[in-house]
């Protein structure tokens, strides 16, 4: 089996470009922030205390996530529950970024991240893939961009759906989940030593894609 790792802090787009990059290799997409999503999503609605590890890894106990495909779209199952749309609130993001950082919540799903990768070929996504989750897989990107540009096209996509939106918060709010997630104790953001940078703040998403797949014809 052979694996795509991509790599980068929120709001780069890697959710976007992951999908289209298993499409046109014919891969399968696995999207490990939404699992680490319906994780955070679950500590935010049964109002766990993170910061209590004997709480936290009871709670971690009692969750089973899984992904399904269907009418090819990806949905993440919660305990049983289709959690898919509740995922991309601020509120959950936010927990997300903070609860990832914890040794418990990466425990419960660093062995489904390798199986998955194990059974099938896939283009996996996150904050750290390529380090640490799939360290030898076949191809490592780093994809980032601007604090700006990423805050500007999270605006643009809460404005789209008709909801209010302050960018210089959305702004604060990503160069704050940066330094969290770069500087945790666990598994680090950071770009692996064998991992190709692509910045995307003056890409399109069909070079972005363009530059990635490029890239994997070393192992297609």
């Amino acid at each position: 089996m052979a694996s795509i790792a991509i790599d980068g802090p929120a709001g780069a787009g890697k959710s976007t470009i992951a999908k289209l990059v298993a499409k046109n290799m014919g891969y399968v997409y696995v999207d490990t922030g939404a699992m680490y999503r319906a994780i955070a999503y679950y500590m935010v609605t049964n109002k766990i205390d993170i910061d209590n590890e004997v709480e936290l890894t009871k709670a971690c106990e009692g969750i089973d996530i899984s992904i399904k495909y269907e009418n090819e779209a990806q949905q993440v199952y919660l305990n049983g529950e289709n959690v898919t749309p509740y995922l991309r609130t601020e509120e959950t993001g936010n927990m997300a970024s903070k609860s990832s950082a914890k040794a418990s919540v990466r425990a419960a799903l660093l062995d489904l991240q390798r199986n998955m990768a194990k059974e099938y070929n896939v283009v996996m996504d996150g904050r750290d893939i390529g380090t640490n989750v799939l360290p030898d897989a076949e191809v490592k990107i780093y994809l980032t961009a601007s604090s700006k540009e990423r805050a500007n096209r999270r605006y643009k996509e809460l404005i789209s759906k008709g909801e209010t939106a302050d960018f210089d918060k959305i702004e604060a709010d990503i160069i704050e989940r940066d330094n969290r997630d770069m500087n945790r104790d666990i598994a680090p953001l950071k770009q692996a030593d064998d991992a190709i940078l692509v910045d995307s703040s003056n890409m399109s998403i069909d070079e972005v894609v363009e530059a990635i797949m490029t890239a994997a014809k070393k192992i297609s």
